[in-house]
């Protein structure tokens, strides 16, 4: 990226809004360029806000990460949607990513409805443009000029790195001029417990079947640093609604979770740079997505 200006500074906070699966947490991971957000090809596998900063010459831009937005039933999944609307509220640009080549015209027209007319600037990143023919990509940035007055239009590909560049210009030519407000080594503000508890529901999400992966909480009991050997001890709860999911999540001899915690312990390796143990066990809480309090307990509040 080029800096805007060799002696202006910009910096602010940035909020990725767009529908279920549109690649909102590859995005943030590429910008990055490591992995904090949990991806997976269901909807709705982010349920947080997750803050990342990108740190740039000339810029420092503060993501914030949000939930697919779409009209929601249910009481987990309207609490997720009104913490992703939530988001638009004190940012300084709104970052809308669509899916240019499986477009929910049904979420995009609920996001349009709630976009502030007089809010932040609003950009538009049409992503997946891997998966499509040039002649395919300008009719649908000439259709989004027409729907509203996008600050900008970028098409790239999350996955594949495509005119990232140019996005991060984009982005940070419509920050305000200031100070840093991160020291340049912090890249998130979620404690590495939080992005642990997230990398294993991502497991969950990927390696099981479809009733099972919205029925899922992770909490993490024990994470702890071995004085004796260098190793990190991590001890985790996998929360479900019912005895059947249980049934599936633990597998026939227990091989499906060993197959769950062995794909996270690498990712958590990763992410500390360390050697891990994790222990993992499974819970039932019947109904917990319709319990105020379990949500709450769980994160989701």
């Amino acid at each position: 990226m080029s800096a805007p200006s060799s002696s202006v500074f910009r910096c602010g906070y940035v909020a990725i809004l767009g529908a279920p699966n549109a690649g909102k947490s590859t995005l943030l991971n590429r910008l990055l360029g490591m992995k904090i957000a949990i991806t997976s090809k269901r909807p709705q596998t982010t349920r947080t806000r997750i803050l990342g900063v990108v740190h740039r010459p000339g810029a420092q831009m503060i993501l914030l990460d949000t939930p697919g937005i779409h009209r929601a039933r249910g009481p987990l999944n309207t609490r997720i949607v009104e913490a992703a609307l939530g988001a638009m509220g004190d940012v300084d640009l709104l970052l809308w990513l669509m899916d240019a080549e499986r477009p929910d015209p049904e979420s995009e027209a609920f996001l349009l409805e709630h976009l502030p007319s007089a809010g932040p600037p609003v950009l538009l990143a049409i992503n997946k443009i891997d998966r499509l023919t040039k002649e395919q990509i300008l009719p649908l940035i000439d259709a989004w000029r027409q729907r509203w007055p996008f600050a900008a239009i970028v098409p790239v590909s999350a996955r594949h790195g495509t005119q990232i560049e140019a996005l991060e210009a984009e982005m940070a030519r419509f920050l305000p001029e200031g100070p840093a407000l991160f020291p340049e080594d912090q890249v998130t503000d979620q404690p590495e417990r939080a992005i642990v508890t997230e990398m294993i529901r991502e497991k969950v999400f990927r390696l099981t079947g479809a009733e099972v992966p919205y029925s899922t909480a992770v909490t993490v009991e024990r994470f702890h640093a071995r004085p004796d050997r260098p190793l990190i001890e991590i001890h985790a709860t996998i929360h479900l609604e019912r005895d059947s999911q249980k049934a599936i999540v633990i597998g026939k001899g227990g091989a499906k979770l060993r197959q769950v915690g062995e794909a996270a312990r690498m990712d958590i390796e990763r992410l500390l740079g360390a050697k891990v143990f994790l222990k993992l066990f499974v819970r039932v809480q019947k109904n917990w997505t319709r319990d105020a309090k379990a949500m709450q307990r769980f994160g989701y509040s």
